[in-house]
């Protein structure tokens, strides 16, 4: 079993920034590959960045060059730094933890971006 906490959401204006925070506990050696997901009113959830045990990166389109995932594997958790966003950007933000036991979905944090 993991365990995923989200922290960091928050309303922003747009072109601003926020961190996200995942924080992972329990079995986290079964770790493969974590990712950030984001889910807007009325839309499916969409794949915005993931990150394997090696680092690789991956994004998607929309948020390229604007958003930046990284970890801190001393203290297990994964971030998402989100840099000039826009109002579409508004979304709850869920963490994913992809292990060799199953998948782990966090509740989730709010982004609001907002003038």
């Amino acid at each position: 079993q993991v365990q995923l906490v989200e922290s960091g959401g928050g309303l922003v204006q747009p072109g601003g920034s926020l961190r996200l925070s995942c924080a992972a506990s329990g079995s986290i050696f079964s770790i493969n590959a974590m990712d950030w997901y984001r889910q807007a009113p009325g839309k499916q959830r969409e794949l915005v960045a993931s990150i394997t045990r090696s680092s690789t990166t991956n994004y998607a389109a929309s948020v390229k060059g604007r958003f930046t995932i990284s970890r801190d594997n001393a203290k297990n958790t994964v971030y998402l730094q989100m840099n000039s966003l826009k109002p579409e950007d508004t979304a709850v933000y869920y963490c994913h933890a992809d292990t060799i036991t199953g998948k782990y979905w966090g509740e989730g944090t709010l982004v609001t971006v907002s003038s």
